[in-house]
């Protein structure tokens, strides 16, 4: 854990660090068990669920490959812009492969629906999402998440790769950061 001007953003703590193991654990189990005997290729939504999948490999059983992509939406500030661009696209070919999108946070929806449009034009096998992070209630675009970890309030959340601002994405936990920090009080 980092010194002390980390913590004093903290609100509260949201997640910890016991919890997000223990479910991501349980996650990595079930994704092992559904795709027993296929070609399983992990599609990381960069920057924020990189730690997410790094600790969701571990936990996986059986071969896998992945790749990256990043998108834009939200820029410097904290709610979704709703346009969305592309960054850094794919590496890899997704024909034929079972694609697991596996994400960190899944708020309006608007970014996560690009992304499955964008794959499922790509003719994979199957596609479905892994999100360690759900907020309904900023719900804009329907969809369907596969795998969950947490479904959690309508707050600014920080820590386990989520950032503001290019930080806090080393805290072990989830937070909820002090609304003075970005502007929300």
């Amino acid at each position: 854990m980092t010194g002390l001007s980390v913590h004093k953003d903290i609100e509260t703590i949201l997640l910890t660090e016991e919890q997000i193991r223990k479910r991501v654990m349980e996650i990595g189990e079930k994704v092992s068990e559904h795709y027993q005997g296929k070609d399983l290729h992990l599609v990381c939504v960069l920057r924020g669920a990189v730690v997410f999948l790094a600790d969701l490999m571990r936990h996986i059983t059986i071969p896998c490959s992945c790749d990256f992509i990043a998108i834009a939406s939200y820029g410097a500030d904290t709610k979704s812009s709703g346009v969305v661009r592309i960054l850094k696209d794919l590496d890899d070919s997704v024909q034929g492969r079972h694609i697991l999108i596996v994400e960190d946070i899944v708020d309006t929806g608007l970014t996560l629906n690009y992304i499955l449009r964008l794959i499922r034009s790509r003719n994979p096998a199957s596609v479905r999402v892994c999100a360690l992070l759900d907020k309904p209630e900023r719900r804009v675009v329907p969809v369907e998440i596969d795998y969950l970890g947490f479904t959690i309030p309508n707050r600014f959340v920080v820590g386990y790769g989520l950032d503001f601002g290019q930080r806090y994405r080393n805290l072990p936990f989830i937070g909820v950061l002090r609304p003075e920090i970005y502007g929300g009080a």
